[in-house]
C-alpha cells in the first residue's frame, strides 16, 4: 500500500492547467488553428498530461522566431505533438502564433520567415547569450537525503521498482533535487486521470549522480493515488502509456 507523502513535491510557479486548458489556450492564439485536422483535435479530447518546451529561438535586429513542443499523453498510452510557431513581423512587434502538426510543416512555414531555418538548438545574437545558456543539469541542496530516497522508495508499489543494491547506494546520499518532468500535479483530464512524472536526482559521496523517476497517476480500480519509481526516465514513461492504455 502506498505510504502518504510525507513532503510535498514542488510546485508549479503558476497555477496548472490541465490539458484540455492547454489545448484551449494553445489554439486560442494561433492563426492557423483551424487548419488542424479534426481527427487530431478528437484525439486531444482524451489527454491525460501535457509537456511543452523551447525547441529553438533566433532573435535578430528586433525580429525573433521560437519554436515549441507540446506533447500530450493520451487515454490510450500513445502521444500526439503540435508544433507551435511564434514570430513578429515587424522589430519590437508583438508575436503571431501558428500550430502545426508536423516538423516537417513546422520548417516550411519557418522558411517563409526569412530568419535562419529551424534547428533543435537556440540561435540567438551574443546579447542573449547569457540567458539562453543552459542551466547546470541539477542544483543540489543539501537535506536528509538519504531518508528522502528510504521513503521514495518505501511508497513505490510496483514490482519492477529499484532493488535493495539501489536502496544501499542511495542510504549514503548527500544532497538530492526533486524536478517535476511531465504533466501538472493536483488536475486531472476529462477522463479524471492524472499523471504526474517526478525526476529525483542524487548527489553521491564520490559526486556522482543517481536518478530515480516517480510516476504519480490514479489509474487505479478505486481511482486512489499510486506512486511506481523507475531507475530510468524511459522506464517511467512506458509504464505511464502502458497504464493508460490498459485505462483507454
Amino acid at each position: 500500500m502506498s505510504v502518504p507523502y510525507e513532503t510535498a513535491a514542488p510546485e508549479p510557479a503558476e497555477s496548472p492547467e490541465s490539458p484540455e486548458e492547454h489545448l484551449a489556450r494553445l489554439l486560442g492564439r494561433a492563426l492557423n488553428s483551424f487548419e488542424l485536422p479534426d481527427e487530431v483535435i478528437r484525439r486531444l479530447d482524451c489527454a491525460l498530461a501535457y509537456d511543452s518546451s523551447l525547441y529553438s529561438a533566433h532573435h535578430s535586429a528586433g525580429l525573433h522566431r521560437e519554436t515549441y513542443r507540446h506533447t500530450w499523453l493520451l487515454a490510450d498510452g500513445s502521444a500526439v505533438t503540435l508544433w507551435e510557431l511564434a514570430h513578429n513581423a515587424t522589430p519590437g512587434g508583438a508575436p503571431d502564433h501558428e500550430v502545426y502538426t508536423d516538423e516537417e510543416e513546422l520548417r516550411t512555414a519557418t522558411s517563409r520567415l526569412g530568419l535562419p531555418a529551424d534547428a533543435p538548438e537556440l540561435d540567438l545574437p551574443a546579447p542573449a547569450w547569457l540567458w539562453a545558456l543552459p542551466a547546470p543539469r541539477h542544483v543540489f541542496a543539501c537535506g536528509d537525503s538519504a531518508d528522502h530516497a528510504r521513503r521514495l522508495l518505501r511508497r513505490a508499489e510496483n514490482p519492477d521498482r529499484p532493488d535493495v543494491h539501489t536502496a544501499a547506494l542511495l542510504a549514503t546520499a548527500r544532497a538530492h533535487e526533486i524536478t517535476q518532468a511531465f504533466g501538472r500535479p493536483g488536475r486531472a483530464g476529462r477522463s479524471g486521470l492524472s499523471y504526474v512524472l517526478y525526476e529525483h536526482a542524487f548527489l553521491l559521496p564520490d559526486d556522482s549522480e543517481v536518478s530515480l523517476w516517480e510516476v504519480e497517476h490514479t489509474a487505479t480500480p478505486d481511482g486512489r493515488h499510486m506512486c511506481e519509481v523507475y531507475m530510468s526516465e524511459d522506464a517511467a514513461r512506458s509504464a505511464m502509456e502502458r497504464r493508460a492504455a490498459r485505462q483507454g
